[in-house]
């Protein structure tokens, strides 16, 4: 049976029917899989714990969903399309059967290296095919992956290794990234080095450049599946079985290994993949993030392959060799739904229409944004020229932590309105609450966004630190999810993302923490202390803007500005490095001697007039320094 939406009654109903009989709602989707064992209970939870569990001791694996199921029906239908970085390289198409014997091959690779259920596996890879096999395989063999985006630098990648204590790294000998080369086994190396628990490292043979194998523990992936069967049994999983962690910032310093869990992930990403984007059967998807991110888990591999689509895979960046590269690929393959960044959206926008005129894009049926709220102005842009004002437009709101898409209008079936993420999705129930945790109900309200109720691809816990999951998102309001987020309810009852209330920057639809960026900056030995905060940035989204005492002692400040930035770059990785630096002579501290971070937001961006009340600083004077020294 379709559990696809197609009409805006037919939305209403269903939502209503998620929120009266969640329970009812979500085993009738949950029906439609394949369950070694059907579960015994639906839902058990509270948010006090939290102790959430969904289709409790059911036993399933989510390989057998992705593949098995659809060998006798699609076998033959592509399921992976990978374009690589450069246009006239050889591009790969996999089909379902041959994803089904390399998982299985890979699989067994995997085992004959020691890897068992339960271990932990990191994959640090570029967007290469190899990618979503080693996620499919470690998933087959009840392995737990973590993928660390293959950009971060090597002492991130080491505090994630030794988080999760891996006991296998996957990785390529390099990546080809626009006109870069970059060193991907290198950067693994050096990461190792204050490692103790990784056993074996497996490596892709993609850049074919020099890197050094360590005898005993480096082997190369066409080795290691030299041999191996292309046929490998599930492991059985139970619903609530670790299925990955994935690292996220957070506002203190150490990255928050966020859990996912086998189950209530698969229902939920096939569910909202099939609804948000109204994909049909036989229909070209493509979304444009990497692995590494939450938005490659969900909606390039897991959401799209338990659908049984054809989920593309892009290797390169969207300027290269030229800003026409999306637009070209689209009519390539003749995509049908389209997903990307607003960060991306902006910077081909600021390319104007040139690169997009030579391209048809009549394929088109539905277009996407993710990962931060789209700006008016790009949204148009996108809407009228990519979408040629026939598309809809899905602008979705979700996290890290909820698995899956949460608000978002559905594509063609319920109405879009520019900026605005639009309705929840069935079985999501948000509420708007104001500082003391009062739900505001009615229209055009304004304040915190929280869950109220469980959906089943949401976080179970952060990964060997059950208590700071609860400090982070359930205890701010007693029995809800807080997302960190305020929103907005319209006089429509459409939803508004007005962006984090916590000290999280939102830099290109990744979240970087203050303090993390902060603990960077402070390793220069130069530096006396620093505070970081976002400020508007008309293609990133949000820029980083830092501000730093340094002892300035035989050093230029242009010098010092670079190095800082080249420590930041070092230590988390370029996605980091902050856009504006200035050196102050001090921080406006309240007399407890808390950074005022309000004052600072407001100099960098541009709004110095605005700064309220600064009497009670213990420091008041160093407010006009630093406006007089701002990076406008």
């Amino acid at each position: 049976m379709s559990h696809k939406i197609q009409t805006l009654s037919g939305y209403i109903h269903e939502y209503q029917k998620s929120v009266l009989q969640p329970e009812v709602f979500w085993s009738q989707i949950a029906d439609s899989f394949h369950w070694k064992k059907r579960w015994d209970k639906v839902l058990d939870w509270n948010f006090d714990g939290p102790d959430v569990k969904w289709f409790v001791n059911g036993k399933m694996n989510i390989t057998e969903n992705i593949l098995d199921r659809h060998l006798f029906i699609m076998g033959d239908r592509p399921a992976i399309i990978w374009e690589p970085n450069e246009p006239g390289d050889d591009t790969i198409t996999l089909t379902y059967r041959e994803l089904y014997e390399k998982v299985c091959e890979f699989s067994n690779a995997m085992k004959a290296q020691g890897i068992k259920k339960g271990d932990r596996v990191i994959i640090y890879m570029p967007m290469v095919p190899e990618a979503a096999v080693a996620m499919l395989a470690c998933a087959r063999i009840g392995a737990v992956h973590s993928i660390v985006f293959a950009g971060f630098s090597s002492s991130s990648l080491a505090d994630r290794i030794n988080d999760c204590d891996a006991k296998m790294v996957l990785t390529s000998d390099g990546n080809f990234r626009g006109a870069k080369s970059i060193d991907v086994k290198g950067v693994v190396d050096e990461a190792l080095e204050s490692c103790s628990t990784v056993e074996k490292v497996i490596v892709v043979e993609r850049t074919k450049t020099d890197v050094t194998m360590k005898e005993g523990r480096d082997i190369w992936w066409h080795d290691a599946i030299a041999g191996q069967s292309k046929e490998c049994p599930a492991e059985v999983m139970d619903s609530e079985d670790m299925l990955f962690i994935l690292y996220t910032s957070g506002s203190t310093g150490k990255p928050k290994g966020v859990v996912h869990t086998c189950g209530g992930y698969m229902v939920y990403t096939y569910y909202s993949f099939v609804n948000v984007f109204q994909y049909n059967p036989g229909d070209v998807y493509w979304c444009t993030a990497d692995v590494g991110w939450i938005t490659g888990h969900s909606y390039i591999v897991y959401g799209p392959l338990l659908a049984g689509a054809t989920t593309v895979m892009f290797e390169g960046v969207p300027t290269y060799p030229h800003a026409g590269r999306f637009w070209e690929i689209v009519d390539k393959y003749q995509v049908n739904q389209f997903y990307t960044a607003p960060t991306a959206i902006r910077a081909l926008q600021a390319h104007g229409l040139e690169p997009v005129e030579p391209y048809d894009l009549t394929s088109l049926k539905v277009i996407g944004s993710v990962g931060e709220p789209i700006n008016e102005e790009a949204w148009h842009w996108y809407h009228d020229h990519i979408g040629k004002g026939n598309c809809p437009l899905v602008d979705t709101w979700w996290q890290t932590e909820t698995g899956g898409i949460m608000i978002s209008s559905l594509a063609g079936v319920v109405p879009n309105k520019p900026a605005h993420a639009g309705m929840p999705l069935p079985g999501v129930q948000p509420v708007i609450v104001d500082a003391d945790g009062n739900e505001l109900k009615g229209n055009n309200v304004q304040g915190n966004l929280c869950i109220k109720f469980p959906w089943p691809s949401m976080l179970r816990t952060t990964y060997g630190d059950h208590e700071r999951c609860k400090q982070t998102y359930f205890s701010t309001y007693k029995g809800m999810y807080f997302t960190g987020d305020g929103a907005k309810r319209d006089h429509d009852g459409y939803l508004r993302i007005l962006g984090r209330v916590d000290d999280v920057i939102n830099v290109s639809g990744h979240r970087m923490g203050t303090a993390e960026v902060e603990n960077a900056i402070n390793e220069h030995p130069k530096v006396v202390e620093s505070a970081v905060v976002g400020y508007p940035h008309e293609v990133k989204g949000q820029g980083i803007y830092a501000y730093v005492i340094c002892d300035m002692e035989g050093r230029t400040e242009q010098n010092l500005k670079n190095e800082i930035r080249e420590t930041v770059s070092k230590i988390i990785g370029p996605i980091a490095k902050p856009d504006k630096v200035q050196i102050v002579p001090g921080l406006p501290k309240t007399r407890s001697g808390k950074i005022m971070r309000r004052i600072l937001r407001k100099v960098a961006s541009g709004e110095a007039d605005q700064l309220g009340d600064t009497s009670t600083l213990l420091n008041p004077e160093v407010v006009e320094a630093i406006i007089a020294g701002a990076e406008v």
